[in-house]
């Protein structure tokens, strides 16, 4: 009965961990802060990074990270990586990254990440709002850490191509998830683009994955929020938005927190869908 009792427990723990593999609360960063292979990203505004940001943090600009046209699509790989590297970024550290709470770019730099290959990439729980509920330091001193390489191993698996799109579309295998407002997959919302969402896909807000404290919702509840949608484990899952940047967030709640096997972020998202592609309201 004892060693029924400590298996079922050492199964909990394990859970506990798998959730908690890629975000990590304040007090645990406050443990790792200090070691040398630790990067802590501000994935925020120039311009709040310049104000205030949390102490030791970098800066990195999810824009700097994109080519012209499509907008908001990636630039290569190569030239990412070399971004990364001159800002002291290895695919080897630990990669901790927060924003202002939304989780949208520190969920889009996530994403890029992962997709680049990095090893150990984790977004702090309750980004800046939870470190100052902390009361731990911050500062206005930019920090510059020392150029080094970020070796790419591509993860072709995370990210999905319009031809993806098109021939997930109509497949009953899979589910496109539009994680924008619902006015704006309504097609009711002001926008530049053509209004409306691509044909089939469903509606799931991102901002839906967190709490009002920006922390990412238990395990329990994203399974059933998923569930009710429709979003389970054995379609493949791909996410986007108008530009794909408010789509890293929800990944990362499939991925990291519920193990789904196959998700993919459509990078090209509506501004390259819009190009050539009808939509629907």
């Amino acid at each position: 009965m004892k060693k029924m009792i400590l298996l079922a427990f050492v199964c909990f723990l394990g859970m506990q961990m798998t959730f908690a593999q890629d975000v990590i609360s304040v007090k645990d960063f406050l443990k790792i802060k200090k070691d040398a292979n630790v990067v802590l990203v501000s994935t925020r505004k120039a311009s709040d990074y310049a104000k205030v940001h949390i102490d030791g943090a970098i800066h990195v600009n999810h824009k700097d990270l994109y080519k012209a046209t499509p907008k908001s699509t990636l630039k290569s790989t190569a030239e990412i990586a070399k971004i990364l590297g001159e800002k002291g970024i290895s695919n080897t550290n630990t990669i901790v990254l927060y924003d202002n709470g939304s989780g949208k770019y520190s969920g889009r730099v996530y994403w890029i990440l992962k997709y680049m290959g990095a090893k150990n990439v984790k977004i702090l729980n309750g980004h800046m709002k939870a470190w100052r509920m902390a009361r731990k330091p911050v500062t206005k001193n930019p920090v510059k850490r020392k150029a080094t390489t970020f070796a790419v191993n591509l993860n072709k698996g995370a990210i999905a191509t319009i031809a993806q799109v098109k021939k997930a579309s109509n497949n009953a295998a899979a589910i496109i998830v539009d994680v924008r407002s619902a006015d704006e997959y309504k097609g009711i919302k002001e926008s530049k683009l053509p209004k409306g969402h691509i044909p089939s896909a469903i509606n799931l807000e991102f901002k839906k994955v967190l709490t009002t404290k920006s922390l990412l919702k238990s395990k329990e509840d994203l399974q059933a929020l998923f569930t009710a949608a429709g979003i389970t484990k054995d379609k493949e899952v791909i996410l986007y938005c108008e530009s794909s940047v408010r789509a890293g967030i929800m990944y990362l709640a499939l991925k990291s927190a519920l193990g789904y096997p196959n998700v993919k972020v459509y990078d090209g998202a509506l501004f390259e869908w819009t190009a050539s592609e009808v939509v629907q309201k």
